[in-house]
């Protein structure tokens, strides 16, 4: 849904607060089962990146859950939350970074040291002021492993069952959003908690938009010069 998220967080730049809370999808696959999909081993996945490929048409190297499949995604999650203890900006970059690994060149985040090279990758980004070093530091303490645990706690407060879910909270008011979904159901949940919201960027030059995300797919780019 990155398409769909990217646009509308550069729209509304500096009036939407966003917060990750990463649900924990694949604890290991000893216990697996996806009901759903009839997925309880690696190779089993494929079809799924494969659908999920096609429907959303953003890219997703289906190949890794044959050749060097995830054992678990624990450990992606716990570095997000590791990364975002330098700030929340740096956390959500971390998060594009992992995706950008996993499904475009295939690498398995759940090893270590492909989690060490994208801090690395991000270290020297500029505006993030994201230390490398102190990432590999908190590695070794339990910090971004108990946030985790907050945020799966989270989870299973909000009964949060199915990937992506969004919340879209202004004071009290609320709308739960669930599943893979088009841009204008997110527009129109943003109105409907904050109808008087205006977009500081509504028209969106291309080359400014690339720019501002440092990297961005075909499919992204579609999305922002589409007609609404």
């Amino acid at each position: 849904m990155e398409p769909q998220l990217r646009k509308i967080q550069y729209e509304y730049n500096g009036q939407i607060n966003w917060r990750y809370c990463m649900g924990g999808l694949l604890p290991g696959w000893d216990n697996y089962h996806d009901e759903i999909n009839s997925v309880s081993r690696p190779i089993q996945m494929g079809p799924v990146w494969m659908h999920a490929q096609y429907v959303s048409g953003m890219p997703m190297d289906a190949n890794i859950w044959m050749k060097d499949p995830p054992a678990s995604s624990y450990p992606a999650c716990i570095a997000m939350k590791n990364a975002s203890m330098q700030s929340g900006e740096a956390g959500a970059r971390y998060l594009r970074l992992l995706r950008e690994a996993v499904m475009i060149r295939g690498e398995n985040i759940a090893k270590g040291n492909v989690l060490i090279d994208i801090a690395d990758r991000l270290s020297h980004e500029e505006g993030y002021n994201f230390s490398a070093t102190i990432f590999r530091q908190q590695l070794k303490e339990d910090n971004a492993l108990e946030a985790f645990r907050n945020d799966l706690h989270e989870v299973q407060y909000q009964q949060v069952k199915r990937f992506p879910t969004f919340i879209i909270k202004r004071s009290q008011q609320g709308i739960i959003l669930t599943g893979y979904r088009p841009y204008e159901n997110l527009r129109e949940a943003l109105l409907q908690i904050s109808p008087a919201i205006e977009k500081n960027n509504p028209v969106i030059n291309p080359a400014e938009y690339e720019t501002f995300w440092c990297f961005i797919t075909d499919k992204e780019m579609e999305a922002i010069i589409v007609n609404e």
